[in-house]
């Protein structure tokens, strides 16, 4: 897994620099113990950059620090949820906060949670992509709108009637804002909305389109080594809009869906403080891990 990012980069560097020389310091630092008995569970997200710093995450504190750790299932919506209200999972090594981002912003000020550092440092993206080889035979497919009106181009493998746009796997953040936007462009006559299953099942279904030069409309983010493998064009979404995004993402917002782009989002590592009157010691360790 190969990412345009300085940040899982320098992670993995530290990782393995924390495993050879921490030990030997531990041994003359009290800075170093873990500063608890508790175990400090760290959510692995279902996809690989935020699976591999989780596993990081945990050899540092683990080889480093002697910490007892537990990786445990994880996605953004649900392990913000938990982080908020229950204080666990401890740590989330790279949390893209745009689609929880009220909800993080609240629990930012009152301390039950906090951002330890960035995961991923050169800016992400997220998006509808077609493949190069589409757009140079279909020059007039350069926006989502343009995509929509040619459902033809994009045919559902199961109804050739209409157009597929492969979504975000289920409980990730981006499935509420990819539902939302299918709604909000009225796609559903001319169009299915087509649920991967699972973020490794939507890197098959556009390695599979690509490798037989098959027209693909895809939802898809970066920096990622599917777009840096595959040869994809962004489609231009408008204007990123946070008040219409935001409520695309509440699943509590009243309002109809609007169209918006996506945002770039903060992928950051955050962690669960518990109450600011009894902040866990091992926060003053993560830091230096992240």
């Amino acid at each position: 897994m190969i990412l345009k990012s300085g940040g899982i980069a320098a992670a993995i560097a530290f990782a393995f620099l924390s495993a050879i020389s921490v030990p030997a310091i531990a041994q003359d630092s009290a800075e170093a113990a873990c500063g608890t008995d508790r175990t400090i569970d760290i959510a692995e997200m279902t996809w690989p950059s935020a699976a591999a710093l989780a596993h990081i995450h945990a050899k540092i504190l683990e080889a480093g620090f002697e910490c007892d750790v537990a990786i445990v299932t994880g996605d953004t919506v649900p392990t913000t949820s938990s982080m908020v209200t229950r204080g666990s999972p401890a740590v989330a090594p790279e949390l893209w906060t745009s689609t929880v981002q009220d909800q993080w912003d609240s629990a930012t000020a009152d301390g039950s949670v906090t951002k330890l550092g960035e995961a991923i440092t050169d800016g992400t993206i997220e998006g509808w992509f077609i493949p190069r080889y589409t757009r140079e035979a279909h020059p007039e497919i350069v926006s989502a709108e343009t995509a929509i009106a040619n459902p033809s181009v994009f045919p559902d493998p199961e109804d050739s009637g209409k157009g597929r746009l492969y979504s975000c796997p289920p409980g990730w953040g981006c499935e509420l804002a990819t539902t939302a936007l299918f709604d909000a462009y009225d796609m559903s006559g001319a169009w299915t909305l087509f649920s991967p299953g699972s973020g490794g099942a939507l890197d098959a279904s556009i390695a599979r389109a690509f490798t037989r030069e098959e027209p693909i409309l895809f939802y898809y983010w970066g920096p990622t080594a599917i777009l840096g493998k595959f040869d994809a064009v962004a489609l231009d979404m408008g204007e990123a809009k946070p008040e219409v995004y935001a409520c695309n993402t509440d699943p509590d917002c009243d309002e109809p869906a609007g169209v918006t782009a996506y945002p770039s989002s903060p992928a950051i590592v955050g962690a669960a403080t518990g109450s600011a009157k009894k902040r866990p010691m091992w926060l003053s360790i993560s830091p230096r891990s992240a």
